[in-house]
This record gives C-alpha cells, sequence and structure tokens, in this order.
C-alpha cells in the first residue's frame, strides 16, 4: 500500500493506494489540522477595465468557460462585433485559447488584460 497526502480546496485527504496487479484500489480518509491553519493572504481584486456604470449590463453576457488569465483584449471597448469574432484570449493551463462572440453586438468588457479569473466569471457582455 502506497500512501499520499492530497490537498483539494484547502483540505488535506490521506489516500491509500494498494496496487493489485494492473489495478488499483483507493482509500480516502479526511486528515483534521490540529491546529487551524493560517490562509495565505489573498490577492487584491483585479479592478475593471471600465467603470462598471458606463457600461451596460443587458444584453449577451460572456462568461470564462474555464479559470485562467486574460491575456489579451482583441477588439476595443465599444466596438461592434459580429457573431464568431475573437473577443479576448484567455490563456488557461499555457495554452491561448480565443473567446468568440456568441452574437452581434457592440461590445463592453467586465475585465482588463492580466486579469486572473475562475470558471463562470463575467468577462464581456454584448449589447
Amino acid at each position: 500500500m502506497r500512501n499520499f497526502i492530497v490537498t483539494i480546496d484547502g483540505k488535506q485527504y490521506q489516500v491509500g493506494v494498494e496496487e493489485v496487479g494492473a489495478t488499483a484500489s483507493p482509500v480516502v480518509t479526511e486528515i483534521k489540522p490540529a491546529a487551524p491553519v493560517a490562509a495565505a493572504t489573498p490577492a487584491a481584486p483585479a479592478a475593471p477595465a471600465k467603470p462598471a456604470a458606463a457600461a451596460p449590463t443587458n444584453g449577451t453576457k460572456v462568461n470564462a468557460p474555464m479559470p485562467g488569465m486574460i491575456k489579451s483584449l482583441s477588439k476595443p471597448e465599444g466596438s461592434v462585433v459580429k457573431k464568431g469574432d475573437v473577443i479576448l484570449v484567455l490563456e488557461a493551463m499555457k495554452m491561448d485559447n480565443d473567446i468568440t462572440a456568441p452574437c452581434d453586438g457592440t461590445i463592453s468588457y467586465k475585465v482588463s488584460s492580466g486579469a486572473n479569473i475562475d470558471t463562470g466569471a463575467l468577462m464581456a457582455v454584448i449589447g
């Protein structure tokens, strides 16, 4: 049996895997810390590229399909885009992912270049 400690969402689990031929049988138990663990200092949230009050909030929302970093904004704020146009580049796992416009309209960005985002984060609105 080989033992591993795995951390998922801040919780530690001790995982024992028994090797039997070509198959493995995992055994998972949660490890309770003896003392509270000090949380890492959270990074300051990235400021939006433009003030939210000036940007339209109605329209088609473009949400992040995966966590990553906004590498570049492909169109200027307020540009008219067509369905399928690349509106920004999202870097995830060291790969550039082109995010395209789901419809025609005028783009309003809710993120700035260099911002780190989570899955489902609002990146832009096309009104």
